[in-house]
This record gives C-alpha cells, sequence and structure tokens, in this order.
C-alpha cells in the first residue's frame, strides 16, 4: 500500500495551489451550534467550528450547511466574521433521529441547490462534507456546481461493526452502501490518522492517491493547565465544580452511548473496590455528558448500573460542560478516561492533555494517535474492568508517576493545534481545486511549474 501522507507535509512544499475564496461546508446530522456531550452533537461539531474559524482567519469564507431543527433558529447566523450556518427546511423540526435522516436527503439537497442558485455562478470553489449523510448531498452538489468535493468521514460503519460494545445497534447496511458510494465519488479524502486512513483503503478500496492525513486540533488558548501551583489549580478547580476536595478523580467526558463505553468505567470502580477497597474509597468517578445512542443511553442506566455493582457513592454525574467549565473540569482531574470502543481520533483526549491531565484510553482508533502511551497517558488493550481497575492501581497513588505522565501530555497536545490542521486542509483543498480546472482545461499542470489558475 502506498505511504499515506499528511496534509501538512505536503503544505511545507510551498507548491503554489490555488486556495479557495469560499467553501460551502456540509452538516445534515448535527449543528456546530448545538452544544456537544448530548445528542448527535460531538467531536466532529468541535472540528467543523474550529476549523471554520480558522479559515476565515485565512481569508476563506465558510458557509456551513445543516438541517433546521427548531423553528426559533433564523435561516442564517453569522458564528463569527466570514462563517454563517445555514438552516435548512428537511422534514419536521424535531422528532427525527439520525437513522431516519436518509429519508430528508432529497429535501436537504434541494435546499443546498436553491441556495446557491441565488448566488452568482461560480460563487462556491469547494465542497467540504462531514459523515456520510453529508457525503450523499456533496455527491450531487459537486455535480450540479462543477467543483470538488472533499470529504471526512468522522466514522466508518465498517470498522464501528467490527468494534461493537454489548447491547449496541451494528450500523445499517444502507450507510455502508452509502459511505462506499461516498468514498468512490469524493476528489479527496480526509482521514483524521493513519489508522483512519487504512482503513478506507482496506476496507472501502478507497485510492490512496486520494486520501491525505489531516490530524484534527485543540484550541491551545483554551485548554491548557492553569497558571500557579498545580494542586491548588487542581483544588480551585474541584471547588468550582462542587467535587470533592481532596482524594483521587476520575473524570469522563463524552456523550452517554455504548460506543464511548462510560460503563467501563463504572465496573472498572467496582472491580478495584475488591481488589483495593481503601483506594477505591479514595476515588470519585465524574461521568459528564448526555444521552446519545441507543443500550446505555440514559443516565438513569448508568446510576443504576453503579447502585447495582455497589459503587454509587463513588460515582457523580454531570451535564455537559460549556466555558471554562470545561476545562475547569480536566483540571480538577487526576487523570480522564476514553473507554470508547472506537474514536476517529479522540478530542477529549487532546483536550484533557491540553490541560495537563494524563489519559487512560482504550488502544482504538485514533486513540493510539491522540495519546503516546506511557508518556501522556497510557492505553489500555481491550475493555476488560478488571484489566482498567489494575491500571487505576497502579497509578493513582504514584504521584510522581502521574506528574511525570503530566509534562508529557502537555508536550504532546502542543503538537497540535487548529491552525496546523487547517494549514493541512488547505493543501488538500489546493490539490483538489487545481486538479478540477486541470480537467476542466483538458490540460495538467506540474504545481512545480508556474502556472496561470
Amino acid at each position: 500500500m502506498a505511504d499515506l501522507h499528511t496534509g501538512v507535509g505536503r503544505q511545507r512544499g510551498a507548491l503554489p495551489w490555488p486556495q479557495p475564496r469560499r467553501i460551502a461546508t456540509l452538516s445534515v446530522h448535527t449543528s456546530p451550534l448545538h452544544q456537544p456531550g448530548t445528542g448527535d452533537a460531538g467531536g466532529m461539531n468541535v472540528y467543523i467550528l474550529e476549523v471554520a474559524r480558522r479559515l476565515a482567519e485565512a481569508d476563506v469564507e465558510v458557509e456551513i450547511f445543516t438541517r433546521a431543527t427548531s423553528g426559533d433558529l433564523p435561516p442564517v447566523v453569522e458564528m463569527a466574521p466570514g462563517v454563517h450556518v445555514r438552516h435548512v427546511t428537511a422534514g419536521p423540526l424535531e422528532g427525527l433521529t439520525k437513522e431516519e435522516l436518509p429519508g430528508q436527503l432529497c429535501a436537504f439537497t434541494a435546499g443546498v441547490l436553491r441556495a446557491e442558485a441565488a448566488r452568482p455562478p461560480g460563487h462556491y470553489d469547494l465542497i467540504h462534507s462531514h459523515y456520510w449523510l453529508s457525503g450523499q448531498v456533496g455527491w450531487l452538489a459537486k455535480e450540479r456546481w462543477g467543483v470538488p468535493l472533499v470529504h471526512t468521514a468522522h466514522t466508518l460503519a465498517k470498522v464501528k461493526n467490527a468494534q461493537l460494545a454489548a447491547g449496541d445497534r451494528p450500523e445499517p447496511k444502507a450507510r455502508v452502501i452509502g459511505e462506499e458510494q461516498v468514498v468512490a465519488e469524493a476528489d479527496r479524502l480526509v482521514a483524521n490518522t493513519r489508522v483512519e486512513a487504512r482503513d478506507l483503503v482496506g476496507r472501502y478500496d478507497a485510492d490512496p492517491a486520494r486520501v491525505t492525513v489531516v490530524e484534527p486540533g485543540v484550541d491551545l488558548d483554551r485548554f491548557r493547565p492553569a497558571p500557579g501551583d498545580r494542586d491548588d489549580a487542581m483544588l480551585a478547580a474541584r471547588r468550582r465544580l462542587g467535587l470533592p476536595p481532596t482524594g483521587y478523580v476520575v473524570a469522563f467526558v463524552g456523550r452517554i452511548q455504548p460506543l464511548k463505553a462510560p460503563d467501563v468505567l463504572i465496573r472498572a470502580v467496582a472491580a478495584l473496590r475488591e481488589r483495593e477497597p481503601a483506594l477505591a474509597d479514595e476515588l470519585t468517578v465524574v461521568i459528564c455528558g448526555g444521552p446519545s445512542g441507543s443500550g446505555l443511553d440514559r443516565p438513569t442506566a448508568l446510576i443504576e448500573l453503579a447502585g447495582s455493582l455497589g459503587v454509587a457513592d463513588r460515582v457523580r454525574f454531570l451535564p455537559p460542560q460549556t466555558g471554562e467549565d470545561l476545562p475547569a473540569l480536566y483540571r480538577a482531574a487526576d487523570l480522564v478516561a476514553v473507554p470508547s470502543y472506537n474514536e476517529s481520533f479522540g478530542l477529549v483526549a487532546l483536550e484533557a492533555q491540553a490541560c495537563g491531565t494524563p489519559v487512560l484510553a482504550a488502544a482504538v482508533g485514533g486513540l493510539v494517535t491522540a495519546v503516546r502511551d506511557e508518556v501522556s497517558g497510557v492505553l489500555i488493550d481491550g475493555h476488560d474492568p478488571v484489566d482498567w481497575a489494575r491500571t487505576l492501581a497502579r497509578l493513582l497513588p504514584d504521584r510522581l508517576r502521574r506528574a511525570a505522565l503530566a509534562r508529557g501530555a502537555q508536550r504532546h497536545a502542543r503538537d497540535f493545534s487548529w491552525h496546523r490542521t487547517v494549514s493541512g486542509l488547505l493543501a488538500v483543498y489546493g490539490e483538489a481545486i487545481a486538479e478540477q480546472r486541470a480537467r476542466l482545461t483538458g490540460r495538467l499542470c506540474d504545481p512545480a511549474l508556474s502556472c496561470s489558475w
């Protein structure tokens, strides 16, 4: 298999790729205006929001198309200078699950095409679609507008179905077929990690020449260690969130769904109580997030699980945190746990490390990139609660080891930024636009030569 490169690596060559003026970003099933951590809002929302803002700072206008889910929202919202969110009416405003949305793709596509038709010809230079539903819309729009389609999958059905959590539903065949179609039709595929790139090539027969790895980033201004003494900062963060000032805190941040596996952490506390009851009595596990998905999709289900395992006194539940409360939660924790069955990247792990908090993560998907094993955190093979309890028992009492991991976490996170991500994306966009223009003019141009785009 050909080596799968990063867009950032291509950008270093300073090739004279054209830069888009305006981009149509498609996000059918979830809006960057939604609060991450509940429903279908998660890392993809953060990705779209942060990328759009920084593209606008680079003088690229971004219009984000998403499905209208409330009558209270105006048709168009200016999210930031140069970034607009357009709400497209497609089906009822409420009551549709992600699984029901394929039936509304025709209506959504019509809304996107009408918005473009009201503009002067050639208004958009490129389409960037996120998730397979958006890719289906992008596939049609790119043919109508004569512009390239760049697609980011974020998650892949074949990968999810190969790593299902107990009680979770497999992704339907219609999604698998839809993803295969988008992979075949997109001009460029952006993968978050080399693992995802290999999955696109190996499981979906993607052309390696059209797959580029561009890693997501983290807002290093927002997610950072608090100034001053670390212990004082941790105590202040715990007081802010109403957490115990003493003892150990291990936090889970994310949607409450089987894929994210918060139950693994609760079961690990029960296993720890059997193994080392005194240590377990010093531990508070914080589950921060809202319901999503199927199976264990209610916080009450996790409350019942904690009660049945006899560890309800050790578990605290918080709703999704906004503003400075989310960085405060990371700073309040001794460790952040990411036990997911699959992650295309794992932005929570990166955010926690940027705050100087080590991460325990399952060694799956993008988490093997987001966490540097035994340097910025610890990767755990599998989801056996006994293994997770054993790792907690090893790390929690070892203050020196955790301090070393905290330093490594901060260093590791500094290698990632949204500006780096956007630099890579602009290189991908430029390649796709140049290739499209070459096809239209019936000629090919060596980018190392002087080309008039």
